[in-house]
């Protein structure tokens, strides 16, 4: 009974010891925890230029949802980043006014965590989720609305107007960007925390060893050299490095004026197929295979695969409960559908 008492000790400690290593090297790694104290992601999460407030992000979840500002009436932020699954649309490319598909066949991003987004868009062109939150309701195979349109659907309905004065003040001017800016607030706050944002915060038992395992296999392959940060994605990196992408010529994109490419997040990836720019991969294990052979001239086989995607299934997230809004009732001023 000693004996064995004192071999579980050591398989105990062995098995900590192994843990914290991981832990360690997972930092090392350049990967970083979504912060448990609030006032510190609040520090991540805030734009100082324009303060998170509950009276923000409740109007900002609105307009997230209210199809009127798009020009058919039929079209909301939600339409593409849907908060109900990954915070995409989970078709390859993206369709819009007219049913239209993207014209460069890109893919929907995730909305969840893009606020820890070093870059937006697939090209990276902006930074900020308020600059962000104006391209699709103004594209023409998105939500084709001019500014002019959205201004005049929010003003129309006195209880929006009521609630810009007390979001913003008495005197708030509702423009265009002040719409974009208040969407973006809400955004701000679809952060999901994971299980293993748990472990790097320091609970050893919140990775299963499989996860534990896969982890390792994750840091050891390389993954970790563009999926990394508090996103595991979200910045620019240099594409078909080693290879190229086997879906390469569908649609026109090739990244930006350098052949830049934004780093897709991994956080709720196994929620957001299809994969790739350009939607053309639907299995994660195959997703992952040629990103080995593309990025990092990685020959990763199944079991390898499969060992990285088991971790994967750790960044699946918590989400909040998002109940949806009751929006103002439209009025005899409020712009009306025009689906041509």
């Amino acid at each position: 009974m000693y004996n064995k008492t004192i071999l579980t000790l050591a398989f105990t400690a062995s098995s900590l010891l192994a843990s914290s290593s991981l832990m360690t090297d997972a930092k090392n790694a350049g990967l970083i925890p979504i912060p448990t104290d609030k006032k510190e992601l609040l520090k991540l999460t805030d734009n100082p230029k324009n303060p998170i407030t509950a009276e923000k992000i409740e109007l900002g979840k609105k307009l997230y949802f209210d199809p009127r500002l798009s020009k058919s009436g039929f079209i909301s932020c939600n339409s593409c980043h849907n908060l109900s699954e990954g915070g995409d649309d989970g078709i390859p490319a993206a369709i819009g006014h007219k049913w239209t598909a993207n014209p460069h066949h890109l893919n929907s991003p995730t909305v969840y965590n893009s606020v820890f987004f070093s870059s937006q868009f697939w090209d990276g062109r902006d930074p900020h989720l308020e600059a962000q939150a104006q391209g699709p309701m103004q594209a023409a195979p998105e939500m084709a609305a001019l500014p002019e349109h959205v201004e005049a659907v929010v003003a129309s309905m006195p209880e929006y107007v009521a609630e810009f004065k007390g979001a913003y003040g008495k005197d708030v001017k509702i423009t265009f960007e002040k719409v974009a800016d208040t969407i973006a607030t809400f955004e701000r706050t679809l952060v999901t925390p994971s299980a293993f944002d748990d472990y790097l915060n320091g609970d050893e038992n919140a990775l299963t060893k499989a996860q534990k395992d896969g982890l390792k296999t994750f840091i050891d392959k390389g993954c970790a050299t563009c999926h990394n940060g508090i996103a595991l994605g979200g910045e620019m990196n240099a594409f078909n490095i080693t290879g190229e992408y086997k879906y390469q010529n569908v649609g026109d994109f090739k990244g930006d004026a350098n052949g830049m490419v934004k780093v897709p997040t991994l956080r709720n990836i196994t929620q957001t197929a299809p994969y790739y720019h350009n939607g053309q991969i639907w299995d994660l294990k195959d997703a992952i295979i040629e990103m080995g052979r593309i990025q990092l001239g990685a020959s990763i086989n199944d079991k390898e695969a499969a060992s990285i995607e088991e971790f994967l299934k750790a960044l699946d997230g918590r989400k909040a409960d998002v109940v949806l809004p009751q929006l103002p009732v439209s009025t005899s001023k409020t712009p009306k559908p025009d689906i041509n």
